[in-house]
């Protein structure tokens, strides 16, 4: 762990003992419920805020193809989310993502994939989820997962992004930590059936047939079993588990609100309307979607010849020519690449990806000023590894040691090659400045009394050469220093304890030890 990280869980660590003496009780907006709440509403809403864009770009970015869609979702959603319980700032969002999925940020920030959208029939279905979401924001459902965090062994922050269900989340370094952290979370079953009831009720105040929320559920469960039967994941399934129990509820439910007030609208010819577009392109979606499991099989004839089959059934889509330039990337065919997502930022300039690969293929072709743009661009709009790394390798090949560092150090979060890598450049630069930043040095007394040192390497780096400097107090009460050299090489993640010959002391006060050498093993 490096010393940046290491200070950032301390910082965590600070806050959460601060939020704990805090904390106190209020009321849930939606149930009514006295509720524990370390995390204030305005906390929520910064939560929210903060991890929104990240989160979108991590999970495909937004579904540009058609703004129809988009425009149809905010609609239904601001139109549910006007009757909810919580006059939070709602936002909804359509991703460019084939998964059957939808989620909710603290904040109520919302967000559907269009493969859910793909599986949907009527704007009843399309509110029931909507309104699902909105409970989930509108209960604190997420901030309640964070503070049962907190509360049992306070917050730990992730150093890197995985999403189960994108290729992009994990190439991520620092952003949306927390955010992922809560979408891979399952909620409980009672958060579930409460944002069943709550959310059918929403919809149905809004005017719809909450017998779309029965359908949806309907629709859940066989996507479920397909699942079951492929092997195939789905964080939809993670965080909101379908069940028998929650279908038979929301047909109970249904039934109580039609039975209060019946004709709710379905909206069937609406949906169809806003979907026309998306239905249309669905082929070159599932094209699409072939040809990226034939690249993640070194397939690249496959990829290609799915990824063209794509751009002729729709050549609007940025995603296909992406693929292009990824199977070119994959042969080190960096030239062809570079024009592949020039193609794709032609269509869609605001996804991180395309400047990402793009920057990485200028790099690796010399074309080193266009690349420093790309990745520079790649980075403003969702922090990754692979940029950083890349931007670590220009500023050292320019003599532009800080800023090396700087960009190594923020790429070598988490156990990934590419973090062991960068680690591995910030060493090289800095490992005989700052011994450190990267061991770990202690003293301790044997039961003579005579100084141990132990030297711990965390890293995955093999080092050598180590120079201890230990400072302690003689038998006269005066300040002596003296150097020990450690001979060998001391591997990635080993440690090793070295005798000084001094002594005996009566406890540690007495001496100070640091590490003031070392040097890459080569």
């Amino acid at each position: 762990m490096t010393k940046r990280t290491g200070n950032l869980a301390q910082r965590c660590l600070a806050l959460t003992l601060i939020a704990l003496g805090l904390s106190g009780c209020v009321g849930n907006p939606v149930t009514g419920k006295t509720e524990l709440a370390v995390v204030t509403a305005q906390q929520e809403v910064q939560l929210g805020e903060q991890n929104y864009l990240p989160m979108q770009q991590s999970q495909g970015g937004v579904f540009r193809l058609d703004p129809t869609v988009n425009n149809y979702v905010r609609s239904v959603g601001n139109r549910v989310a006007a009757v909810s319980d919580s006059a939070l700032p709602y936002e909804f969002v359509v991703l460019n993502n084939s998964v059957p999925n939808a989620w909710a940020l603290p904040g109520g920030k919302i967000a559907i994939n269009r493969g859910l959208l793909d599986e949907m029939q009527s704007e009843a279905e399309l509110a029931a989820v909507l309104g699902h979401e909105v409970v989930h924001a509108a209960a604190r459902h997420s901030a309640q997962q964070m503070q049962r965090g907190l509360l049992l062994q306070a917050l730990v922050v992730g150093t890197a992004v995985v999403t189960s269900d994108s290729d992009y989340g994990q190439l991520a370094t620092g952003a949306a930590n927390v955010g992922a952290q809560l979408l891979s979370q399952s909620y409980s079953r009672r958060a579930e059936l409460e944002s069943d009831l709550y959310g059918m009720r929403y919809m149905h105040t809004a005017g719809y047939d909450p017998q779309g929320a029965v359908d949806l559920q309907e629709t859940f469960l066989r996507l479920a079993a397909a699942r079951g039967r492929t092997g195939g994941e789905f964080d939809l399934f993670a965080s909101h588990p379908p069940t028998q129990q929650r279908l038979a509820t929301n047909i109970i439910t249904a039934g109580e609100l039609n039975a209060q007030q019946a004709g709710g609208m379905v909206g069937t010819d609406a949906f169809a309307r806003a979907m026309v577009v998306l239905r249309e392109a669905k082929p070159a979606f599932d094209a699409y979607d072939a040809g990226r499991k034939a690249l993640a099989a070194d397939d690249f004839r496959g990829a290609q010849r799915y990824a063209r089959e794509a751009i002729r059934l729709e050549p609007r889509e940025a995603s296909f020519y992406a693929l292009l330039g990824d199977s070119e990337f994959l042969q080190r065919d960096y030239s062809d690449a570079v024009q592949h997502y020039t193609d794709a930022l032609d269509r869609d300039a605001t996804f991180f990806y395309y400047h990402l690969q793009r920057g990485i293929a200028r790099q690796r072709s010399g074309a080193i000023d266009g690349a420093v743009v790309d990745l520079s661009n790649s980075l403003r709009l969702f922090e990754t590894a692979p940029a950083h790394f890349a931007l670590g390798e220009i500023a050292k090949q320019r003599g532009q040691r800080s800023a090396a560092l700087g960009h190594f150090e923020r790429a070598a979060t988490g156990n990934s090659d590419i973090a062991r890598a960068a680690q591995s450049e910030m060493m090289r630069l800095d490992l005989g400045n700052n011994p450190g930043k990267y061991l770990q040095t202690r003293g301790g007394l044997d039961s003579n009394g005579q100084l141990l040192v132990a030297i711990n390497n965390p890293t995955s780096v093999d080092v050598r050469g180590l120079r201890l400097e230990i400072r302690y107090l003689d038998n006269n009460g005066q300040v002596r220093s003296i150097t020990r050299s450690i001979n060998g090489t001391l591997r990635g993640g080993q440690s090793t304890t070295a005798a000084t010959g001094l002594g005996p002391f009566v406890n540690s006060s007495q001496f100070e030890v640091s590490l003031i050498g070392a040097q890459i093993a080569q």
